[in-house]
């Protein structure tokens, strides 16, 4: 039982004993001490005055007097106004360390045989192009909330939903098939996600030139500009082929089909790549080829049902102005599904293959006005969940100006960043002699889990919702709000337990209690058992940041302590006890809170 909740039971027996009145345990407000007080939690009286019909102060007198006299964890208290500041005696912080050192998995709630399922969409890459900037906020995003909303003792399933197929993936293919000469990724010793970006990038580069080409022709017979650009770009035969294999991949045409499943397969074995070095992974994947037809039968299901209509032109709608939204196009004139049919697809698959309970999309914010009609069409069409998805919503990944150019000069490469993270992080490392007596492979792999933790803290720190710039160099420092700052504590700590351990220092199961702490010590206490609340807080809110920022301020106090205490040097034996007991369980809870962020800390550094 954590101090607060034993607090709170025996001030509803102090308002029993003194008052004859029984509260109910929510009536009963504890609050952390405002730091220029004395004392750790505040009870605020106001609620118990009617009760005992005298004013703030006296209130909160009689009630601290009980405590003082009833309570063994209470070592002091001092009234200001209508608060009641309790100062906690040292053998109840001592206790509450003790309960959270046999934990090994502290802050964590398993989940059981009748946990709710919650599934996660995240990453939904195009097969055109390989994963970028935007992609890493989104896959970081995702498998971070998964973790969290697993620690609070729900089941998850990670899935991904890979666009494969449209429009897009074809001009890769018609670009390939004209310029590739049989390239592959063997021949090239390109990673195939590249490969087959760089074929998207070519079949843009010769539609341009095609289209300034029948612009300059339109003109010299009379059309203005802009009636010319809209002649050219229809007339384009570039474009008009990657339409004509569109229709013939929907057709099911078989050299169509042959030369996308062979490209895309490139594409899958270079996304893997980059998952794993991201440290992603997913449970179930999705493929819109599969799911777009579901989407079709189930919107003429609909159809049917009277819940949508059908236009004189064939395309069927579905009428949102009762929801104060406007009328929503789902199947087009020609019979082709858009994004919001193969999302229903997709979730009647995932429904029939899955008992969700809830369902959680993390996909950017300029898709917010999508989901709020995609709630209302699966509930529409029966979808128990439909009603309760959430969308998980976040903004925009940017980098400062000209620090990184990419293939396509334009977008930051996923691959690309993650190599240019741990180099700078070889650097930094290098210069401050964090790797000084490490052998090579050791060295390569703190570089890695530095680079990566930088990249992965700096973006998981911000809140979702917000935009934001990504800049590599500020998220490498070794001090301040950064990744590496907390790997390198870690990294501290353990340094200290393997000295302890080396001089034969045994940290025994449970902490001796007769000892006096420092303000210092009782709050990092305080703060490590705040832990537990705060994986909840981070469940509740769907908010990777809360954990991140938290993290920050435990190891920035535990640097403190560090700081103005010896540990080893100690000379009363169970005082050093305690402090080693103390930052093993500081180390704990930074393993694990970086854990839920997906992020790695090195044992040495």
């Amino acid at each position: 039982m954590n101090i607060e909740d034993k607090l709170v039971a025996s001030v509803i027996n102090g308002l029993k004993a003194l008052y004859g009145q029984d509260v109910p345990a929510a009536q009963v407000q504890l609050q952390k001490t405002k730091k220029e007080f004395e004392g750790h939690l505040t009870l605020v009286v106001f609620p118990f005055l009617r009760m005992s019909k005298k004013g703030p102060e006296q209130t909160a007198q009689e009630i601290g007097e009980y405590l003082k006299a009833n309570e063994p964890s209470i070592a002091a208290f001092n009234v200001i106004k209508g608060f009641l500041n309790l100062t906690i005696a040292s053998s109840a912080w001592i206790e509450l360390l003790n309960d959270i050192h046999v934990d090994k998995q502290y802050g964590i709630v398993a989940a059981t045989d009748n946990s709710p399922l919650v599934m996660i969409e995240y990453s939904s890459p195009n097969t055109n192009k390989p994963l970028h900037l935007g992609h890493v906020r989104n896959n970081l995003l995702g498998n971070a909330l998964a973790n969290i909303v697993m620690a609070n003792g729900n089941k998850v399933v990670k899935t991904n939903i890979v666009n494969d197929r449209g429009i897009h993936i074809c001009k890769s293919m018609l670009a390939w098939s004209k310029y590739g000469n049989g390239e592959t990724p063997e021949s090239s010793g390109k990673k195939g996600d590249h490969l087959v970006g760089d074929y998207y990038v070519a079949f843009d580069k010769h539609y341009k030139a095609e289209v300034k080409e029948l612009m300059a022709k339109f003109q010299s017979e009379g059309a203005t500009e802009e009636e010319a650009k809209a002649k050219a770009e229809a007339a384009s035969p570039l474009m008009n082929e990657a339409r004509e294999m569109l229709v013939k991949w929907e057709a099911n045409d078989p050299e169509v089909r042959a030369l996308w499943a062979k490209m895309n397969n490139w594409v899958y074995e270079g996304f893997d790549e980059t998952y794993r070095k991201m440290g992603v992974s997913f449970d179930k994947i999705y493929y819109e080829s599969n799911t777009y037809l579901e989407g079709k039968e189930k919107v003429m299901e609909g159809l049917e049902k009277g819940f949508f209509y059908k236009k004189e032109d064939g395309s069927v709608w579905a009428d949102l102005t009762a929801e104060g939204l406007d009328h929503k196009l789902l199947l087009r004139a020609d019979g082709t599904s858009v994004y919001m049919t193969q999302d229903i697809g997709t979730a009647k698959l995932r429904f029939a293959d899955y008992p969700i309970d809830k369902m959680i999309y993390v996909v950017g914010n300029e898709q917010n006005y999508h989901f709020q009609v995609l709630s209302i069409l699966l509930d529409k069409l029966g979808f128990e969940w439909g009603k309760s998805l959430v969308h998980f919503s976040y903004g925009m990944v940017e980098l400062p100006e000209g620090k990184m150019k990419s293939r396509e000069g334009t977008v930051v490469d996923a691959d690309d960043l993650m190599e240019e993270m741990i180099s700078t992080a070889k650097e930094t490392s290098n210069e401050l002699g964090k790797l000084d007596g490490l052998s090579q492979e050791e060295a390569d792999n703190i570089a890695r889990i530095v680079g990566l933790g930088a990249l992965k803290y700096f973006i998981l720190k911000v809140d979702a919702r917000k935009n934001m710039t990504f800049n590599p160099k500020e998220s490498i420092d070794f001090n301040g709000n950064t990744g590496p700052f907390i790997q390198y504590t870690y990294a501290r700590i353990q340094s200290v337990m393997r000295k302890a351990a080396e001089a034969g220092i045994v940290i025994p199961a449970e902490i001796p209690v007769g000892i006096e702490l420092s303000e210092k010590e009782e709050g990092l206490i305080q703060m490590v058992a705040d832990f537990a609340a705060v994986v909840k807080q981070a469940g509740t809110d769907y908010s990777p940041s809360i954990i991140a920022n938290y993290t920050y301020d435990l190891v920035k106090e535990y640097n403190q302590f560090y700081h103005d205490f010896s540990i080893l040097r100690e000379e009363n034996e169970a005082v050093k006890v305690f402090r080693l007991a103390l930052s093993e369980n500081v180390a704990k809870v930074v393993r694990i809170s970086m854990g839920l962020l997906g992020i790695e800390v090195p044992d040495r550094m």
